[in-house]
């Protein structure tokens, strides 16, 4: 056969492979071998994050509902402040009612407010 290789699908003939075509194969493989290690490493890198996200969006489900049921209960000691402040003011209005009634009569003039 010597140098050229038999007659290729076009009829024409080929030369047969070079010790440079042999290298640059060899080179080709290398690559493609490098590449599939870095493929599996890759997915078992994305394995492991897939893993880590899960765990976090767990947790961080668990964050929601502790910052859900804290916001319930500031909402509801929210609502009983406006109760006490009226029930405040009613007891103030009493006891200037009581104190009203044992102060001589005099001009009563209301107090400036600071306003700043």
């Amino acid at each position: 056969m010597g140098l050229w290789a038999p007659d290729s699908v076009d009829g024409a003939p080929r030369a047969a492979y070079s010790g440079g075509m042999i290298s640059e194969f060899e080179e080709l493989s290398d690559k493609i071998d490098q590449l599939a290690e870095m493929t599996n490493a890759l997915r078992r890198e994305n394995a492991q994050l897939r893993q880590a996200n899960a765990a976090l969006v767990v947790e961080n489900m668990g964050y929601q509902r502790r910052l859900s049921e804290a916001s319930g209960r500031i909402v509801a000691l929210l609502e009983k402040v406006p109760a006490l402040e009226d029930e405040s003011k009613s007891e103030s209005n009493a006891e200037s009612d009581q104190d009203e009634d044992e102060q001589p009569a005099t001009d009563h003039q209301p107090e400036k407010e600071d306003v700043r």
